[in-house]
C-alpha cells in the first residue's frame, strides 16, 4: 500500500500546492475475498484521454512528464496497491476506481496504457489497464489494486519487485511463466455428478454455498449504482439488488445468490459482452 493520489487529490495539489507526505493508511477487504477468478485485462486501442494525461505535472513538489507513448516501456521497480480508502472514488482520468479491478496508477505512462506485471520473486504476470496517477513514494513504479496484488502474490505483504512491461491488442504472456493466484480461505463446495442422459461439460459443475453472490460494483452514488441494476436485470432473470454499506457508504451492485460456478461463467461473460463491469465473487 502506498501514497498515491487520485483525479480529485490530483486537482487539490494543483489548486492549493500542499498535501501531507506521510502514508495514507489504507486497507483491503475486511474479509477474505477469493480473487482467483478475476480476468486480467484485455489490450484494446484506446485513445488517449484528455484527463489525467497532463504533462507536466507537479506533485509534492516533484514534476513529472507523461510519455509520449508507452511503447517499448519496460521498467523493474517497486509495486504496491492501493484498496478501501480509494475505493469507489474517481481515478485521474475520472473513471471509478474499483480495488476488485484490474487497474493501475503509474507516474508517466499516457492514460490509458496497458501493462503486463510480473511478480520477480515468483514468477506470477497479471495484465492490467493504467487510468490512474502515482504511487508518488520513492522506490516504486506502480500502483495496482488489491485484485491484481493478490493474483501476483503480495496482497499480504504489501508491496514488491515487479517487472512492467507494455502489452498491446493480441500480445500474450510467455507459456513458461507461472500465473497460479495467490492462494486464500474459500468456502468448500460439492461437485454435483453430471445428470443421466446429459452430455458432460468439459468444465466441472460446482455446488456454491447459499451465501454466494456476484458483485458488479461499488458506487459512491445510488444513482449510479441503480443505473447498473437497470442494465443487467434487463439481460438476466437472476435478481440484482443494491445493498448500502454503512461503514463506507458505498452502494453495491449483486446478482444471486448464485447457484453453481457454471452460472457464473456465464454471467460474467454476459456482463463483459454487454460492456458492463465485469463482476467478482463475494460470500455474504
Amino acid at each position: 500500500m502506498s501514497v498515491r493520489f487520485g483525479f480529485w487529490t490530483l486537482l487539490a495539489v494543483v489548486l492549493t500546492g500542499c498535501v501531507g507526505g506521510g502514508d495514507i493508511k489504507d486497507s483491503g477487504p475486511t474479509r477474505p475475498v477469493d480473487m482467483s477468478h478475476v480476468p486480467d485485462a484485455v489490450p484494446r486501442a484506446e485513445v488517449r484521454t484528455k484527463a489525467g494525461n497532463k504533462s507536466p505535472y507537479t506533485v509534492l513538489g516533484k514534476t513529472y512528464t507523461v510519455l509520449p507513448s508507452s511503447q517499448g516501456y519496460n521498467e523493474v521497480g517497486g509495486a504496491s496497491w492501493y484498496g478501501k480508502k480509494f475505493h469507489g472514488r474517481r481515478t485521474s482520468n475520472g473513471e471509478v476506481y474499483d480495488m476488485y479491478g484490474m487497474t493501475a496508477a503509474h507516474k508517466s505512462l499516457p492514460i490509458p496504457s496497458y501493462v503486463r506485471v510480473t511478480n520477480l520473486a515468483n514468477g506470477r504476470q497479471v495484465v492490467v489497464r493504467v487510468n490512474d496517477r502515482g504511487p508518488f513514494h520513492g522506490g516504486r513504479i506502480i500502483d495496482l489494486t488489491y485484485a491484481a496484488a493478490s493474483k501476483l502474490g503480495f496482497a499480504q505483504q504489501g508491496t514488491a519487485q515487479v517487472r512492467v512491461e507494455t502489452v498491446g491488442p493480441g500480445d500474450q504472456p510467455p507459456q513458461s511463466v507461472a500465473v497460479s493466484p495467490e492462494p486464500i480461505q474459500r468456502p468448500t463446495v460439492k461437485l454435483s455428478p453430471p445428470e443421466s442422459g446429459k452430455p458432460v461439460n468439459t468444465q466441472p459443475v460446482y455446488r456454491l454455498p447459499a451465501n454466494t453472490y456476484l458483485q458488479a460494483g461499488a458506487f459512491s452514488s445510488r444513482q449510479g449504482a441503480e443505473s447498473v441494476q437497470q442494465r443487467i436485470s434487463q439481460l438476466t432473470s437472476v435478481p440484482v439488488t443494491v445493498t448500502e454499506t454503512v461503514s463506507d457508504s458505498l452502494f453495491r451492485v449483486r446478482l444471486g445468490p448464485v447457484t453453481d460456478n457454471q452460472v457464473i461463467i456465464r454471467l460474467r461473460q454476459l456482463l463483459a459482452e454487454n460492456q458492463l463491469p465485469v463482476p467478482h465473487v463475494v460470500y455474504e
